[in-house]
């Protein structure tokens, strides 16, 4: 029986597709628990079940795999984010319960599988120079994005008409912090305390005091 290029090329896609989701399954296991530093890349492979040679073609070294674990997660965040503003009410709300509602979607976006926290916010912190770039890449991006939120701000009157791009700097670092300490605590805070100490950061950073309950 003839098989046609188109086959044998599907066949292949699928192939590699699922040994890219096998290498990034055995690294949020392996890294999440144990730890980047304490994985090699012959441990990630044996996980994985699939040839070192792999995971060097699909992401070129451990490194990769941690690249694009960082994206997933993160991305999951900003969407879960980018929704929870975009949300039918969102634009007759106070600046607070905004901040609120959009730190209660990032957090459980980010913190619902316990591995993914780690590795996002702690296991990517002192790896490599690429690694660094690559966190403040996703940092900057971040910032354009709460910047956006800041201006919408003033144009509502909520906050002081000026650049707010530095203030929201310091708080995309100072949050990354924040979650950071979250993830590596032995106790796990629950979702809505983390959100809560983030949306009174960021009011606080841009002057403006979190309403009483």
């Amino acid at each position: 029986m003839d098989v046609s290029v188109d086959q044998v090329t599907g066949t292949i896609d699928l192939a590699r597709t699922r040994a890219r989701g096998q290498l990034l399954e055995a690294g949020l296991e392996l890294f999440g628990v144990y730890g980047y530093a304490q994985t090699s890349e012959q441990a990630l492979c044996e996980v994985a079940g699939v040839p070192e040679e792999v995971l060097w073609e699909e992401f070129g070294s451990r490194e990769g795999v941690l690249m694009a674990i960082h994206n997933r997660v993160t991305t999951k965040g900003l969407r879960a984010s980018e929704q929870a503003l975009l949300s039918e009410g969102m634009d007759d709300c106070p600046l607070a319960m905004r901040f609120r509602r959009l730190f209660d979607a990032y957090v459980y976006a980010v913190t619902r599988d316990l591995r993914e926290a780690r590795v996002t916010f702690v296991e990517v912190l002192g790896v490599s120079p690429a690694v660094d770039e690559h966190c403040k890449r996703w940092k900057d991006l971040w910032a354009d994005f709460l910047t956006g939120e800041a201006e919408r701000a003033a144009v509502r009157g909520e906050v002081e008409e000026r650049d707010h791009r530095v203030v929201v700097m310091v708080m995309v670092g100072t949050v990354h912090e924040l979650m950071a300490h979250h993830s590596r605590r032995a106790r796990r805070a629950r979702p809505e305390e983390v959100s809560q100490e983030l949306t009174t950061l960021g009011l606080e950073m841009m002057g403006i005091a979190l309403p009483a309950e």
